[in-house]
This record gives structure tokens, C-alpha cells and sequence, in this order.
């Protein structure tokens, strides 16, 4: 029973689309020093990171939100828990700010089903019949994190950036990929359910398409990393074909997915329990 639990939940987050529209928004949650001088470096990028002189540029392209209404995608997940998942055919839902929406086959049947907003997550198991309805403190307790709420899983799901970077503690270098983002100091993130500290790094392609992610708690062994590859255009949007997820620590796991098909046309998102099923809680 605790398998499509955390099938769901995990999906709930790290199934990606990663998406980037190429129009420049500005986002207010970050500050960027007004002294730094738009230039292009001529410098070309060798293995060693080396510094980036026009930093501007940089956050212009990895900070905007993708502008999109809806966005559908189709994926095959594989899933890896230490005890059995098969392949799960997902179909993910994304409407902007409002919700994200899921449903999972094995074997052309249903086996679960879930959705998010900004006042928490649901899900409900169609073959053990229980459900559950909570805030996303689960999503964190799953993933080895405490910083998720509807805002950072949205831009999780879109690839974007959802941890706060700034130049005074996060050192930007260039390198034969494209670019990386390492925190010089532990981030610390403070919520009423505790306090934890981290170090981050990301990767981005020359494009300025996010490679990597990896957060590592420095006062325990838990650690996530999401990975992204195979990049394309989509109606003037950049879509990662595969994703992987890997959770490390006191839980591990992994997940793999093939994104086969992106829809942004609108679609119908039922979800309801039935009343004959159970509420649990997951510990």
C-alpha cells in the first residue's frame, strides 16, 4: 500500500516538464546589483569553471516564469523503491498557479490519482481504496526536504529555478557545459516544522537550460538531485524528453521518466473519492 504513495507523492514533484519561454521577465524575489555591466564574455569555456563577467544575462534567462496557461504531459515512469513498481503510464496536468493534476496507469488500468493546489495535496489509491488529504509537509518528509510548498513544486514541475539564489552566497562560474551555481555558504531554511541547512548546486547548459540540481543536507546524509536531458522546442517552449530523480539518505529512491507527448490545449481534471474508502496518514 505505501508503494503508490510514494509513487504519487514523489511524481507529485519531481515529474518534470521543465519549461522556459524565451520572452526576459524580471522576477521581484530576486535582486540583482545594478553595477554589473552587460557584456559578452569572449572567453571561450574550458573544463576548469572560470568566472562569468556578465552575470546579468544569466539571471535574465534561468529566473522568468514560462508564460503557458496549461500544459498536459505524457510520460512513461519507472520507479525504484527496493520493492516492485512496474511501469507506470503518468499523465500530468499543469494549470498555472491553480493546480497540478495526475493519474497513473499499470496495465491500462487506473491505480492512482492526485492533485495539488496551494492549499495542499490529495491522492487516493484505486486498489487498496484509501486516500489521503494533508498539507505538503509529506511532500517534504518523502523527499528529505523542508522547503516545498505549491509555489516551489510549480517551479520544480517547470524546471525553474525554486531555490533562492543571490550573488553574495552563491559563487557563478562558467565551464565546458555551459554554467554552474554553487552556494559558498550553507543555505539555512527556516519553517515551522524545523530547520535545516544546505549546500546547492546547479547546472545549466550553454542555452541556459537547467541540467542539474543537487541539494545536500550538511548535518545529515539526505540528498536530492534531479537531472534533465534531451531538450526540445514545443510550441515556443523548451521540454526536457527525460528526467531523472534521485533521493538519497534516510529514504532512497529513484525515478526515471520518458516524457513522450506535451498537449497544451485545456483538459478536463476529475478527482473525487469515493465514499466507501479510507483516510489514512502517512508517517
Amino acid at each position: 500500500m505505501k508503494n503508490w504513495i510514494i509513487v504519487l507523492l514523489l511524481l507529485l514533484v519531481v515529474t518534470s516538464c521543465k519549461t522556459r519561454n524565451s520572452a526576459r521577465k524580471k522576477d521581484n524575489t530576486l535582486k540583482i546589483d545594478s553595477t554589473y555591466v552587460l557584456e559578452e564574455d569572449s572567453k571561450k569555456p574550458r573544463d576548469v569553471n572560470e568566472p562569468v563577467s556578465d552575470k546579468m544575462a544569466f539571471y535574465e534567462h534561468v529566473i522568468p516564469q514560462p508564460q503557458f496557461e496549461q500544459i498536459k504531459i505524457s510520460s512513461k515512469v519507472n520507479v525504484e523503491t527496493g520493492s516492485f513498481v512496474p511501469t507506470l503510464d503518468a499523465t500530468i496536468y499543469i494549470e498555472k498557479d491553480k493546480k497540478v493534476w495526475m493519474n497513473l496507469q499499470a496495465f491500462l488500468f487506473t491505480v492512482a490519482r492526485g492533485i495539488a493546489t496551494p492549499e495542499g495535496i490529495k491522492g487516493q489509491d484505486k486498489t487498496s481504496k484509501v486516500f489521503i488529504d494533508s498539507d505538503f509537509e509529506y511532500l517534504n518528509n518523502l523527499l528529505n526536504v523542508n522547503f516545498i510548498d505549491y509555489k516551489s513544486l510549480e517551479k520544480i514541475l517547470l524546471g525553474r529555478t525554486f531555490v533562492k539564489i543571490n550573488d553574495s552566497q552563491f559563487t557563478l562560474t562558467r565551464n565546458a557545459q555551459g554554467f554552474q551555481m554553487a552556494s559558498n555558504v550553507n543555505q539555512k531554511i527556516v519553517t515551522d516544522e524545523k530547520t535545516r541547512e544546505y549546500k546547492i548546486v546547479l547546472q545549466y547548459d550553454k542555452n541556459y537550460d537547467l541540467l542539474s540540481v543537487n541539494l545536500k543536507d550538511v548535518l545529515s546524509p539526505d540528498e536530492m538531485d534531479v537531472s534533465y536531458d534531451n531538450w526540445e522546442d514545443i510550441n515556443g517552449i523548451r521540454l526536457p524528453r527525460n528526467v531523472k530523480i534521485i533521493i538519497k539518505g534516510s529514504k532512497s529512491s529513484q525515478i526515471l521518466m520518458e516524457n513522450t507527448k506535451f498537449d497544451f490545449s485545456r483538459m478536463d481534471t476529475p478527482y473525487s473519492v469515493p465514499s466507501s474508502y479510507k483516510k489514512i496518514e502517512i508517517k
